[in-house]
């Protein structure tokens, strides 16, 4: 089943970037992470990056069009931080750079910082493996081959074919890695309140018979998480799972698919009774919420879940991370 959950994304091009980060089937995608100053593309060596870290830079072409027939990566300026791991969670200002036309695509810069986790199996390869090896606080320029961008299928909303190579230049802000579970202080649940158990595919709900279904968004903390506390407006990486109330039918669990949900909180971009329930909470925590239909899906309920206008729904999330 698809996720009962919109997957709300917060900046332009990089969550494009996210969702069209496959590179072409017939070749591996290049590690960039390792190349040698030997082996970075002439035609980068020719770009120039001035400006200071953390405002917007000027980006200059060596000739236009810049053909990459491959990826490559330059320290503008070394940072001093922390050097980013594969997996974590980094954030970045950037600017993006059409090669062929030498046109900016698209820029963070006076905006909210972009954020994603540095993996090249869920970001786009060259993006990913110019990050990973990198310490907090560099600037990086980046140039992305296009089989290692956007690949076969290009990306027209950012006006990329698929002979358009890239060009980063990435301010790398923080990285951290996200938590995998909920962790922090169990608190004690309130009685009469389903009741949660650990299984092999994420937490099981047991109904307790005869009760009630509430009229308001019920909210009790499972288990207290020691990060961040979750901000309206945040993007939210969450696990859960959903079950109707009253009964065993669980409706969707991003357990099972194995990959957790990223969602905007607070913005009435989702349920209601999900900016009523994480809004506030911290990272690390595991939530219950207890949703009536009014707080749900409403009286067209959710159909393709299975969920009907009357039906009251409970959820029992893991947040994971909060950006």
């Amino acid at each position: 089943m698809r996720s009962a959950l919109p997957r709300i994304v917060v900046a332009l091009a990089l969550p494009a970037v996210l969702l069209a980060g496959c590179a072409s089937a017939d070749k591996p995608a290049a590690d960039t992470s390792t190349i040698a100053a030997a082996d970075i593309p002439a035609a980068l060596k020719a770009v120039t990056v001035t400006g200071d870290v953390g405002k917007k830079p000027a980006v200059k072409l060596g000739q236009t069009p810049t053909i990459l027939a491959r990826s490559g990566v330059i320290v503008v300026k070394p940072g001093s931080g922390d050097t980013i791991k594969t997996g974590e969670r980094v954030s970045v200002d950037y600017v993006l750079i059409n090669a062929t036309s030498g046109k900016e695509a698209d820029t963070s810069f006076g905006r909210q910082p972009a954020s994603f986790v540095a993996d090249p199996a869920k970001l786009m390869p060259g993006l990913a493996n110019s990050l990973i090896g990198q310490k907090v606080g560099s600037r990086v320029l980046a140039g992305v081959a296009p089989r290692d961008g956007f690949g076969v299928d290009g990306n027209s909303e950012l006006g990329f074919t698929k002979d358009d190579g890239l060009i980063f230049v990435l301010d790398v802000k923080s990285a951290s890695t996200p938590l995998t579970k909920a962790t922090g202080d169990t608190v004690a649940p309130a009685a009469g309140l389903p009741t949660i158990k650990d299984g092999d595919s994420g937490p099981t709900i047991t109904m307790v018979a005869g009760a009630k279904a509430p009229t308001t968004t019920v909210t009790q903390v499972l288990i207290k998480g020691k990060g961040p506390v979750v901000k309206s407006g945040q993007t939210v990486s969450v696990n859960y799972v959903g079950q109707i109330f009253g009964t065993n039918t669980v409706f969707d669990s991003s357990y099972k698919r194995g990959a957790a949900a990223d969602f905007a909180v607070g913005t009435g971009q989702t349920i209601a009774g999900f900016d009523k329930g994480l809004v506030g909470q911290t990272v690390g925590s595991r939530v219950l919420l207890v949703i009536p239909p009014a707080e749900g899906y409403g009286k067209a309920g959710n159909s393709q879940a299975g969920i009907k206008g009357t039906d009251t729904l409970v959820f029992v999330i893991d947040i994971l991370d909060a950006y």
